[in-house]
């Protein structure tokens, strides 16, 4: 066996002198990919970055010996690190009256690990931590589509765009929020997700990129004013309507709309966002208001899979399975293992050759050690089986509660044991919770404790970690993707696989005025919340309806 490494050490990063070693990876790929010609490697300032593998699948349809499409599906478990999957394993196996041994469809394709730092930080955030996956380069912590230096680099989504495939994106968050984003629009700071929308409905310097995009976050392409209700824009602008008018958006109004569609008759670009804010986590989720995860990702795919049948080019598309994260930000590990079983059932659905996260969120530790006596430890899945919806609604539920005077009883008797199966509360915790003054984050903060403690789980954190995340691969050239990487190693792969160049994409956005337009609306944008919001920690946005 050659002792060659597959892909290049993450030193190579910061150094331009190994630029010749990455070009050689990556002539390596395009070769192993049966590709001939390499394109540019994509380039931050002096340095160069390559790419590492995150979710992503490439499947071939031949049909009646023609050249085969190429199709590459990039899957995102934000959020979503080693403990994670063994939580859900052993959830998921109680729940089926199964042994230990029951395997997870994502466990039999586990092939190495990512490493998920960004420029600025070793601990990522998810507009890095994506932009590294769509840019194949590292940047700062906030940064959506930029270099280190606040510079536009060109995305995968974009390049395989302008070289002729179609192209999707599906997430279980807002549409405009960090991951979907990046590789979708190009700003300084995740939070001007107004400005995102704008870019992602067509109107920058590339014109319209994207040609499905399903999930969240209406309220950003309503105006602040007039009769849409549900808007958190800061200003007038109707994307909707903008988008239908100049850019020949469709949308779907309803999830029955959804539903109903047949794709051989529906007409592309295609824009479906079911709720203002996030969608819900799959343990909230009202089938009768909502898609599943799953199922935005299957009829995404059969879209696109019929409207590129008689195309020598395919399609890319990333999908996220958004919420894990943030039930991991709040330390919910009901909610959270159940969309970690939802991705699951994704996997299950979809042949995927990579899938890996962005970054592990939470610091989840599976077990308790019992005592000073070793090793005696307590996990005890059964916890999680009986709770009905996540610590968010429940705390949501009970600031909106109209009858104080009657909390203490409702709580005792209603909340804690019929909708989180708790039925041993101690008088500290009732105490604590009967509390009429309560926000809803000490809520949120209190649930989450109460059923991680008996169920043996830990967090470290409320935020992100700096740990590895696991990498998954399966069937075409899914050897390349063996052992540890660096995050920024799927950009290469991708860019090979689709034979697309990101540094001329980078090159046209480098042209025109439009980027000092965008800079004028961050300043604008920066002076009205006071603060550089890429480092705000609220996912949500207040003035949205609860979900």
């Amino acid at each position: 066996m050659s002792s060659t490494p597959l892909l290049p050490s993450s030193n190579h990063n910061h150094n331009p002198a190994h630029a010749q070693d990455e070009g050689t990876y990556f002539s390596y790929v395009l070769r192993s990919l049966g590709l001939s010609k390499a394109s540019s490697v994509q380039r931050a300032g002096a340095s160069v970055s390559v790419v590492v593998v995150v979710s992503l699948f490439v499947w071939v349809a031949v049909e009646f010996g023609a050249p085969p499409p190429v199709n590459v599906i990039m899957l995102v478990s934000d959020g979503f690190g080693p403990a994670s999957q063994t939580l859900a394993r052993n959830y998921n196996a109680f729940i089926k009256e199964a042994g230990p041994e029951l395997r997870l469809p994502l466990d039999s394709i586990l092939v190495g690990s990512s490493r998920t730092r960004s420029s600025s930080s070793l601990v990522t955030d998810s507009a890095a931590g994506a932009t590294a996956f769509s840019c194949a380069l590292k940047s700062y912590n906030g940064a959506i589509g930029v270099n280190p230096e606040g510079v536009p680099c060109g995305t995968i989504l974009e390049a395989a765009k302008l070289k002729g495939y179609m192209t999707g994106l599906v997430a279980t968050s807002r549409i405009t929020h960090a991951t979907p984003a990046s590789f979708s629009a190009h700003v300084i700071d995740r939070e001007m997700e107004d400005e995102i929308a704008v870019q992602q409905i067509g109107n920058y310097s590339l014109g319209r990129m994207v040609d499905l995009a399903f999930g969240g976050g209406s309220c950003h392409f309503k105006p602040q004013t007039g009769s849409n209700a549900g808007s958190c824009r800061a200003d007038d602008l109707d994307l909707l309507s903008w988008g239908v008018e100049k850019y020949r958006w469709n949308i779907l109004e309803s999830v029955d709309v959804f539903r109903n569609l047949d794709v051989t008759a529906v007409s592309l670009p295609l824009l479906g966002l079911f709720t203002p804010d996030h969608m819900s986590f799959e343990i909230d989720r009202d089938d009768t208001k909502e898609p599943s995860l799953k199922e935005m990702a299957i009829k995404a795919l059969d879209i696109l899979s019929y409207a590129t049948r008689r195309s020598r080019k395919g399609f890319f598309i990333m999908i996220e399975g958004s919420r894990i994260d943030m039930a991991a930000h709040i330390n919910d590990p009901a909610a959270h293992v159940h969309d970690i079983l939802q991705y699951n059932h994704l996997i299950e659905a979809v042949i995927v050759m990579i899938s890996t996260s962005d970054h592990e969120t939470g610091g989840l530790s599976v077990a308790h050690e019992l005592g000073n006596v070793y090793p005696d430890y307590a996990w005890y899945p059964e916890v999680l089986r009986p709770v009905q919806n996540s610590t968010e609604k429940i705390a949501r539920h009970l600031i909106s509660y109209p009858n104080k005077s009657a909390l203490p009883t409702y709580i005792t008797e209603t909340v804690l044991p019929q909708w989180l199966g708790i039925k041993d509360a101690t008088k500290t915790e009732l105490d604590f919770l009967t509390n009429p003054n309560r926000t809803a984050a000490e809520y949120q903060e209190f649930l989450g404790i109460m059923v991680s403690d008996r169920a043996g789980l830990g967090w470290a954190t409320h935020g992100h970690s700096a740990v590895d995340v696991n990498l998954y691969a399966h069937g075409y050239k899914s050897e390349l993707l063996r052992g540890n990487h660096e995050n920024t190693d799927i950009g290469l792969f991708m860019q090979a696989v689709l034979n697309v160049d990101l540094q001329s994409v980078t090159s046209r956005l480098a042209a025109g005025s439009w980027w000092k337009e965008v800079l004028g609306r961050f300043n604008a944008f920066s002076k009205n919340i006071g603060q550089s919001a890429g480092y705000n920690k609220l996912h949500y946005h207040e003035k949205t309806p609860a979900l």
